[in-house]
This record gives structure tokens, sequence and C-alpha cells, in this order.
């Protein structure tokens, strides 16, 4: 088990420090700014739509290794994705760091899985906002809205 989390937390530095996916393209149809009031964190994510496909995805932003860890992760795994995906992804995360007892993962799609790294912030309250950041902005864009906020 601290193999696993050792493993873990070497994907969540690896992520803050090469962050992938980040800065600002050229082209994109969509942006929303996300807000951690609590703690500073402050994401905007771009992305694009074509025929219901998210590409391209990037963000930038400033905050804490897991709000950026987790921006990175979540670009990495949507990107490519239909809209319809990215919307059960965030369901998914989102359960896995705010319930007891979340759903198993929808499908044997191990993309699921990645998810869970960012499972430890859960014994942190006030970590899981960090870690749900991005993904509520990414959720914004979706919904064509400019602000994401975690309160």
């Amino acid at each position: 088990m601290s193999d696993l989390r050792e493993l873990y937390q070497e994907i969540i530095l690896d992520h803050n420090k090469n962050p992938r996916n980040f800065g600002h393209p050229n082209h994109y149809m969509y942006e929303a700014r996300g807000d951690n009031p609590l703690c500073g964190d402050k994401i905007t994510v771009y992305l694009s739509l074509k025929n219901g496909i998210v590409n391209p995805i990037a963000f930038e932003g400033k905050g804490c290794a897991i709000s950026m860890a987790s921006a990175s992760l979540m670009t990495e795994i949507i990107k490519g994705k239909t809209e319809q995906q990215a919307h059960h992804f965030f369901d998914y995360f989102h359960q896995l760091l705010t319930h007891d007892n979340p759903d198993a993962a929808p499908s044997d799609d191990q993309t699921y899985d990645i998810l869970k790294i960012l499972t430890g912030v859960k014994q942190f309250p006030m970590r899981v906002k960090c870690a749900t950041l991005a993904w509520h902005t990414l959720m914004a864009a979706l919904k064509h809205e400019k602000k994401a906020t975690t309160e």
C-alpha cells in the first residue's frame, strides 16, 4: 500500500512540476475561470468542441500542487473525449472526493482509475476544493459559463 501511495505522490508531484496542456492556446471556443477563495487557487480552462469531442483543452493558473496536478491530469483525461464522457468523469471524480461510499467506476475504462490518484486529499476537506477546482471550471466552460467557484 505504501508503494502505491508513493507512486501516487510521484505522479502528483510530476504533474505539478511539469503540467501537461499548460498555457493559453491560440484557438479555442470556450473559456472559464475558476477561483478557490479559501486558498487562492486560480485556474482558467480553455477548450474547443468539434463534433462533440473536446480538443484541444488547456489550462493556465496558479495554485497549490494539488490544484495544478489535478488540472494537468484532467486535461490529459478529457482531451479527445466526448462532452458526455467529460460529464461522467466529473461526476465520478466528484463522488470519489465527496462521498464515503462512491459508486463503482461506470465502465471498464482504466482512465477512471487514474482519478483515484487524488483520493488521498479526501482526508483533508480543505484540499478537496483544490482538487476539484479545475473540474468545476471545466464544467463551467462546457456550459459556456465564464466563471466557476468552489463555494
